[in-house]
Formats: structure tokens, C-alpha cells, sequence
């Protein structure tokens, strides 16, 4: 019972890191245009949010469960200013700047109806580096860093956000594709005509149409 908010921190952390890898991987998948399927866009975009915020939701049992340990001792300072701790200085505080980002990640999320789209992208872009310094706070820091789940999980997850980035950055690189142009404006006769104008044109055209003359032969008729 003594050990249990020590456990708690320990699995609280691996989980919230694990959330933070998916969620990454499937915000790279939307934005790469990386379907597995059929999958709809706005199903992986409700995807990644649903793991962003979730992540936020472990990274705090896994601050609280430290807090509330006996064994390190941490206070609420120890957790949010870096290097006042007395336990792995350095280690504790590449995670306090890793969960400052996720913070400002996750809360610009929810508010980027409001914000300007250069800036969300800008903050939304911290996602790279709050993935990098929670991997090391985890390997500094962790207990279980030795483990090889976590060693080869880890592995696994860099190698495909690695991998999805790599994608993305192509895909940014590649030139636009042409505007598609519809056969009203490759005519020179209409070029600025408008599809309605363009309707009405033709109406008039068939209401002024000469009446069809007989062929050779055929009679007469009124309709």
C-alpha cells in the first residue's frame, strides 16, 4: 500500500506517453492524408483529439501520484519550476517543459476557432518537441526505462512519426497542382461568362431558332 502512488506515477506516465505517440500518429495521418481503409477525415481528426486530450488526463495522474508519493517528496513548485527539485533536476525538468507544451498544444486546440490560423499552426507545431523531451524525461527520469516494451515501444513510435513527418515534409515540398478549369473557361467566346449567363444564352438561342424547313419529300406539319 505504501508503494501504491508510486506505481500509479510510474504507469500513469508510460500510458500518458503512449497517448501522446498515438495521438501524434494519427494528427500526421490527417494532415498527410494517410487513410487506412475507408476511414474519414473527421473520424481520425475526432481520433486525435479524443487521445491529445486523454493524455492530458494521465499526465495529471502521473503529477498527482508524485506528488502524493512518499518516497520522492515532491511539492506542487517541485513539479512546476524546474530544478527545484532535489530528485533528477535535469530529468524532472525536460518532463515539466514537455507538459508546459502539451498544455499549450492542447489548449489552442480548443480555442482555434478564435485564434489565426498561422499562429495555430505555429503553437500546434510544439507537438514535435513535447514528443522529444517527454522521451527523454522518460529514459532520465523513468524507473522503467530499462524495460524492453518500453525500449522497442518507444523505438516503434519515433520510427513512425518519424516516418509520417518524412511523408508530410514531401508532400509540402511537391508543387501545387494545376487549377482545374472547366470547358466555359477554356472557350475564348465565353471566357468571363458566368454558368448562369451562360444558361440564359443558350435559351434565348433556342427560343430565336428558326423553324425546322421539310425535307425533300416530307409534308407539311403545325405543332
Amino acid at each position: 500500500m505504501s508503494q501504491l502512488w508510486w506505481y500509479a506515477a510510474r504507469s500513469g506516465g508510460l500510458v500518458a506517453f503512449t497517448l501522446m505517440a498515438a495521438s501524434m500518429i494519427w494528427g500526421l495521418a490527417l494532415s498527410g492524408k494517410v487513410r487506412p481503409g475507408k476511414v474519414r477525415p473527421n473520424w481520425i481528426l475526432d481520433l486525435h483529439r479524443f487521445l491529445g486530450g486523454l493524455s492530458v488526463v494521465f499526465v495529471g495522474v502521473h503529477v498527482a501520484s508524485i506528488m502524493l508519493d512518499s518516497y520522492t517528496h515532491f511539492g506542487v513548485a517541485d513539479v512546476l519550476v524546474p530544478f527545484v527539485s532535489t530528485w533528477k533536476p535535469l530529468a524532472v525538468a525536460w518532463g515539466m517543459v514537455a507538459l508546459y507544451l502539451l498544455l499549450a498544444v492542447e489548449l489552442t486546440s480548443l480555442a482555434r476557432k478564435h485564434l489565426p490560423k498561422k499562429w495555430w499552426r505555429r503553437i500546434h507545431g510544439a507537438s514535435f518537441p513535447m514528443f522529444l523531451l517527454s522521451s527523454v524525461h522518460l529514459f532520465t527520469a523513468g524507473t522503467d526505462s530499462s524495460q524492453p516494451i518500453v525500449i522497442w515501444g518507444t523505438v516503434a513510435a519515433w520510427v513512425v512519426v518519424s516516418a509520417m513527418t518524412a511523408w508530410r515534409i514531401y508532400q509540402a515540398l511537391q508543387p501545387p497542382a494545376p487549377p482545374r478549369r472547366s470547358l466555359l473557361h477554356h472557350s475564348p467566346t465565353f471566357e468571363g461568362t458566368t454558368e448562369r449567363e451562360l444558361i440564359g444564352v443558350f435559351e434565348v438561342a433556342a427560343d430565336r431558332e428558326p423553324a425546322r424547313q421539310p425535307a425533300h419529300g416530307e409534308p407539311w406539319s403545325v405543332e
